[in-house]
Formats: structure tokens, sequence, C-alpha cells
């Protein structure tokens, strides 16, 4: 996977997967700081994927500046992210498109969990073996 730096920030695109349903989403921020990882719901709404109101978790999503937005924490059994799937993983659905510009931003609970291997000299994320 590459990295691009857009306005200095590490962005990459991503293949998310449910069911038989496939969707691009090129501008997803690649946020080590960040703990939890978040998709926008409307992004999510395309593969068929809603917020779960009563087994789902609300949710702060705290950035810089301490404004707080408010989303929805909850296992989507079967999503895939590349060619990782992640059954027992919690994502976290909210408003990140229109605030931020951002289709998703990719935690550092993400990163542990794909094994990720970033590269920062070739601006490369591999996925380890």
């Amino acid at each position: 996977m590459k990295i691009s730096l857009l306005n200095g920030l590490p962005v990459v695109s991503l293949t998310l997967t449910y069911r038989e349903d496939s969707i691009n989403a090129p501008n997803v921020l690649f946020d080590t700081g960040c703990g939890a990882t978040v998709f926008d719901t409307d992004l999510l709404a395309h593969l068929g994927i809603q917020i779960d109101f009563i087994h789902g978790t609300a949710k702060r999503m705290y950035g810089i500046g301490g404004t707080g937005e408010l989303c929805y924490e909850q296992m989507i059994p079967g999503l895939r992210v590349q060619h990782v799937s992640f059954d027992n993983f919690p994502i976290q659905l909210g408003s990140v498109q229109e605030p931020y510009g951002f289709d998703g931003i990719l935690g550092i609970d993400f990163m542990r969990k794909a094994k990720l291997v970033v590269d920062f000299d070739t601006m490369r994320i591999n996925f380890s073996k």
C-alpha cells in the first residue's frame, strides 16, 4: 500500500469488502496517534452497513483541540479491509468525511491487528506475513 501526503498528512487508499460488495476508500488518514479505526457512515452505507443503535456503543472521538465527535463502535462480522478479514474487530462509524475530508481514519488498533510494517523512506505499507 502506498502512502501519499495530503497537506502533510499520511493518506492511503483502501478497498473495503462486505459480503459480496466492495468499495474503494481513496482518502483514508493513516493515523498512528489514533487509538481506534473509524469509517465514514455514508461510505459504509454503500456496503449496506448501518449504525447498530442496539448493539453498538456510543463513543466520543477526540482530536487535537479537544473537539469531540460522536461515533458508534460495533462489530461488523465479515468486513475485509484490503485482504484482511476482521470478524471480531470493533469499527467505529461516524462523520469523518464532512468535517475532516477523509473516508476514514486507520488507527493503531488496525495497524497492530493487520501487523502492518511501515517504511517511511519508501512511503510504503506492507502486511506482515
